[in-house]
């Protein structure tokens, strides 16, 4: 029976294949393109149409409260292409969109060179064999039979007939022969170009099939025949110099004719080996080894470095020509919480990594990472900037007005050009793993690997002392905050309401004091005055006592009601200070509670039912019996010391 699916599987895949195949003249050739003009389409435009056919989603960020705080008013386009592999980079993929929609319309960009400058690890390379794969996924092209060049076969229309052959089939002929197949047109068909053989080819980055990759070359030892092709020596005994049956046109610009050629690290090059660039993507031609005529090139040109070299040849001015024919694009390493966590998901669920991760552990790795990438800030501390970047709202505290994220992007042009890598973390995270006692790693373990493998890192003093601190203070701090919030809610049934009761509660009765009014009781009707001491056992948790309650309890109210007017919604997580309030007093109301059941060696009845009620809320939370134990021995360690 599996036999026989293997079968099937092959007969379909070999019959859809013939379907694809074709082989006839130029004459079945012009039929073809008169039914369906698009088969003549450029490199560009195949690529933007291959790109948009798996879709798009704009997104309005008006719509979304978090995407509107990270893009404000911007359009956000989502290239479902590219949706399930890059995270946390759509402006760098929304600029390479509008260089292949502005290429396809033969504009201006379709002449240049798309060059992606970023820091090691932030995706370049990735970037570029999406767009490679997404060549060997298009259907089949038609060339000239048997041509190096796999050209497309109207060049074989002599000139002087090229404009009555247009208004017939209503497409526009770029482009002429090459030298072999305008010798083999002369000599082998007399001239009689309707006559000339037609095929199919597909693209292939195995078999050099439209796509062309040029490696850094050592300077003492570059050879142009890598970029355009060479003169076959051997064949030198039989053929005179400049006769096209020499050329052996097998170099990076003839294989990604109709297609790509990526030049990887492209400016370890010399400038010299790098002016085939010029006329390629200007003049649309490359030159012909030996002394042969300039061949017509029709292709995309990629490019990528990091940001050291760019500097490096954007720094000398001779260097202009070149520089001209460049849309630089920037990927910058990602900075937005949400969207690093999803890169290592897609990692991990990518490999055989078999463990079981426990809850936080992958926060509190992206969190380190893009710690290192921000730029210090006078306005807001690093991990504030995080949350901010991350689409969190965040208040200025002491009053109502919110930390513009434009503001703080101002302020640091080059953010996300350095920091911390995602193989880095990669890393990080196979070590614990391997390091582990069972097959389960938690934020602990990944904190400590993380440690290790920072003080083994060749970096400056300054910068290794920094990158421990994120490590040592700021995020155990803020571990500490997420577990002690995490075994609260453990122990107590239905958080989320008893958190919004409180919230409703400091509302109505902040809101009474604002407006000098008194609340009335739901059941009995009874008019009350507002309950100063509840409002201060809220704020005291954040540090708010005396005369300064007064004007929070103001901020509050005008805070809500702006955000009522705006359409917002109101909850306990509105306002953050007020948040940070009341998760405090819903912890300190429980933690004495969880303190000694939690560090109890030896429990009575009633905290061991409390204890395993607590570790069975915990699994459903994403723990296996391994991590909640660990967990739960550091939280007794380590959150409530006396």
């Amino acid at each position: 029976m599996a036999n026989l699916d293997f079968v099937n599987l092959i007969k379909q895949d070999r019959e859809e294949r013939k379907h694809q195949q074709f082989s006839g003249t130029l004459l079945d050739y012009l039929a073809i393109v008169k039914e369906n003009p698009k088969v003549v389409m450029l490199s560009h435009q195949r690529m933007y149409e291959l790109l948009m056919s798996a879709g798009v989603d704009i997104v309005k960020t008006e719509e979304d409260p978090r995407l509107k705080r990270v893009y404000g008013n911007d359009t956000l386009r989502k290239y479902r292409f590219f949706g399930d592999q890059f995270f946390g980079i759509d402006k760098s993929i929304m600029k390479i969109m509008r260089y292949f929609h502005s290429s396809a319309m033969k504009g201006e960009e379709s002449r240049q060179v798309l060059y992606l400058v970023g820091p090691v690890g932030a995706g370049k390379s990735s970037l570029m064999e999406a767009l490679k794969k997404a060549l060997e996924i298009s259907p089949p092209i038609y060339t000239i039979q048997d041509c190096p060049m796999r050209e497309e076969p109207l060049h074989l229309i002599p000139k002087h007939l090229r404009p009555q052959f247009e208004e017939l089939l209503g497409i526009k002929i770029e482009g002429d022969l090459c030298p072999i197949c305008r010798y083999r047109l002369k000599n082998d068909y007399h001239g009689e170009y309707e006559r000339y053989p037609v095929t199919v080819s597909e693209f292939s980055i195995r078999s050099r099939k439209g796509v062309g990759v040029v490696p850094p070359v050592d300077p003492n030892n570059q050879d142009t025949s890598v970029l355009s092709g060479s003169v076959d020596i051997s064949k030198m005994d039989l053929y005179s110099e400049d006769d096209p049956r020499v050329l052996s046109l097998n170099g990076a610009f003839n294989v990604g004719n109709r297609g790509i050629v990526e030049f990887i690290e492209v400016f370890k090059n010399d400038v010299e080996y790098l002016h085939t660039m010029i006329t390629a993507t200007q003049e649309k031609s490359i030159p012909s080894p030996g002394k042969g005529s300039m061949i017509y090139f029709d292709g995309i040109i990629l490019a990528h470095s990091n940001e050291a070299e760019w500097n490096k040849f954007k720094s000398d001015h001779t260097n202009e020509a070149i520089l001209d024919r460049i849309v630089k694009v920037e990927v910058p390493y990602c900075l937005e919480l949400d969207e690093e966590v999803k890169i290592y998901h897609k990692m991990l669920n990518n490999s055989s990594f078999a463990a079981h991760i426990a809850p936080h552990t992958i926060e509190v790795a992206s969190m380190f990472a893009i710690l290192t990438r921000l730029a210090p800030s006078a306005k807001v501390d690093p991990l504030t900037k995080l949350k901010i970047y991350n689409g969190e709202e965040i208040v200025e505290k002491g009053s109502t007005k919110k930390v513009d994220i434009f503001e703080l992007h101002d302020e640091a042009q080059r953010e996300g050009m350095t920091g911390i890598s995602t193989r880095f973390i990669m890393k990080a995270i196979d070590t614990a793993l391997s390091e582990a006692e069972s097959a389960c790693i938690n934020p602990i373990a990944i904190m400590d690997t993380l440690v290790k493998a920072v003080k083994e890192m060749a970096i400056g003093e300054d910068d290794k002392k920094r990158y421990l601190g994120f490590l040592q203070d700021t995020i155990k701090k803020e571990y500490h905050k997420l577990l002690e919030k995490e075994v609260t809610r453990a122990f107590i049934h239905g958080y989320q309401e008893q958190a919004e009761s409180l919230f409703n509660n400091y509302l109505d009765h902040a809101e009474a004091f604002a407006n000098s009014s008194k609340l009335k009781d739901a059941h009995t009707g009874e008019e009350l005055e507002p309950d100063i001491k509840f409002l201060q056992s809220i704020e005291e948790q954040i540090g708010i006592t005396g005369s300064a309650a007064t004007g929070f309890r103001q901020d509050v109210t005008s805070y809500m009601f702006s955000l009522l007017r705006s359409g917002g919604k109101i909850e306990y997580k509105s306002y953050e200070p007020l948040k940070e309030a009341i998760e405090k007093k819903l912890t300190a109301s429980v933690k004495e509670l969880s303190r000694v059941v939690t560090k109890a060696k030896v429990r009575d009845r009633e905290q061991d039912g409390k204890y395993d009620a607590m570790v069975e809320e915990m699994k459903r939370s994403g723990y296996c019996d391994h991590c909640c134990n660990v967990i739960l021995k550091y939280a007794a360690n380590n959150l409530w010391k006396d």
